[in-house]
């Protein structure tokens, strides 16, 4: 899954974009030399499922992955089923990212999980044991009450590289300890050394991992329309950020709180007005120029994977094109 000049690079459109577009993006980013894209499915959002099933039957080399998927309001089993289904149809194409849920969703669903970490860390053990062929049973920390023939049926799947969605500081280190690979929202990006620290303090250097570098994008003609789509976005969000992250950053953690009350009253509007200048900095927006001087400066400081994320721009597939065409070109020729 690596790139040219030892660099990977992804796309993401966050959850509830509808398949046929999905499908046409993962197309678009596959000619445009992207290694993965990925697509979400949060609670009360369209499924992400289709179009990840739909861009895997459209491509034939670009990795497609779940970001991502949850253990709480989806059961291990299910998980496992699914992504063993994904990976016999793609030939071995398909990323399981799996992370905590929304803490804002979830008790909208009548659910009360334990803590985003132990729910994570359980999830993934009795996953990856059931895609391996063995039943949770057998593996000290996936969880009670799983019966020695609770085993995939099918038998086990094809290698399937599990990556976790982080950005707090134990999500991070549970990435590094036990995932094969991290999306870690890096916000803002200049926190990429700490957000790589505190991977590194769960894996100990003892492995190969894919460390993404989750950067929230919001490029087009319109700069204006582009900036209150990243304010827009950060709003959205400001409830399910992890909140050490962002104070270790600097940040007042309040005024997120405060955004996130306007949002769950249904203000988004409000919410939208209320994201500052520094808020903004949290993403990257501006020029084509602007975004690849960023990129550059995380390429020297050690990242070998970049990831475009949501919300991409007001036309998200222009957005991938933009970065396709204008920026990856520039990333590649400055690095080999």
């Amino acid at each position: 899954m690596t790139s040219a000049a030892g660099l990977r690079f992804s796309a993401r459109w966050g959850s509830g974009v509808g398949a046929e577009n999905f499908r046409n993006a993962a197309v678009l980013a596959e000619q445009l030399g992207f290694d993965q894209i990925w697509t979400g499915s949060d609670l009360f959002r369209r499924s992400g499922i289709v179009p990840m099933t739909l861009a895997l039957d459209a491509t034939t080399r670009i990795h497609v992955g779940s970001s991502v998927l949850n253990p709480v309001s989806m059961h291990p089993a299910e998980l496992a089923g699914i992504a063993a289904a994904l990976q016999d149809f793609s030939g071995g194409r398909f990323i399981l990212g799996i992370g905590a849920g929304s803490q804002v969703l979830l008790p909208w669903a009548g659910i009360t999980p334990a803590s985003p970490v132990v729910r994570t860390r359980t999830g993934l053990r009795a996953v990856r044991a059931l895609l391996e062929g063995k039943s949770p049973y057998e593996v000290r920390g996936a969880g009670e009450g799983w019966h020695p023939n609770a085993k995939l049926k099918d038998g086990p799947a094809a290698h399937t590289p599990i990556y976790i969605g982080a950005m707090g500081p134990k999500m991070l280190e549970l990435a590094g300890r036990e995932a094969d690979g991290v999306i870690a929202l890096c916000l803002p990006p200049t926190h990429f050394h700490w957000v790589k620290a505190q991977i590194e303090r769960g894996s100990r250097g003892n492995r190969d991992f894919d460390l993404g570098v989750g950067l929230w994008i919001s490029i087009g003609d319109d700069k204006a329309a582009a900036r209150r789509l990243l304010a827009r976005a950060i709003a959205s969000y400001s409830g399910a950020l992890s909140m050490d992250a962002l104070a270790g950053a600097g940040y007042d953690i309040e005024r997120f709180a405060r955004i996130q009350d306007r949002v769950t009253a249904g203000d988004i509007e409000g919410a939208t007005d209320m994201v500052d200048d520094p808020m903004l900095a949290l993403g990257l927006t501006g020029s084509i120029a602007d975004i690849t001087d960023r990129c550059l400066e995380l390429i020297e400081q050690g990242a070998r994977h970049l990831s475009f994320g949501n919300p991409l721009g007001p036309s998200p597939m222009e957005s991938i094109r933009l970065i396709g065409e204008k920026v990856l070109p520039v990333l590649r020729s400055r690095n080999g």
